[in-house]
């Protein structure tokens, strides 16, 4: 799994499964969010509730913001901006590819 660093505690990345979890934790993030809806791509990997369950189980807070690509909209920017302000740092955010992820935390930088 790869990732990259937007801030100091933000981090963006394509799709994950519930198996990186350990991984994601090891490298000290504490919170995750997942920016892609399950049925984008139904089958394809890890449905947001099992990487939850993965990321409970491993201590790490977790939300659902499912965003449709290309079409971020208002009440996604405030869901994410939301999640920011009361999560804990670092965060790990992933999509399919992690534009998502990286256009979100731009426009609430930008609100």
């Amino acid at each position: 799994m790869e990732y990259r660093s937007i801030t100091e505690d933000y981090a963006v990345a394509g799709q994950i499964v519930a198996a990186d979890i350990p991984a994601i934790k090891a490298a000290g993030f504490r919170s995750v969010i997942c920016n892609r809806p399950d049925a984008e791509h139904p089958g394809e990997a890890s449905t947001a509730d099992q990487v939850a369950q993965a990321a409970k189980a491993a201590g790490l807070e977790f939300r659902y913001i499912p965003v449709i690509s290309g079409q971020i909209t208002v009440d996604n920017v405030e869901d994410q901006a939301k999640a920011l302000a009361d999560l804990p740092a670092p965060v790990f955010a992933y999509c399919r590819s992690g534009a998502r992820c990286t256009n979100l935390h731009g426009l609430v930088q930008q609100r």
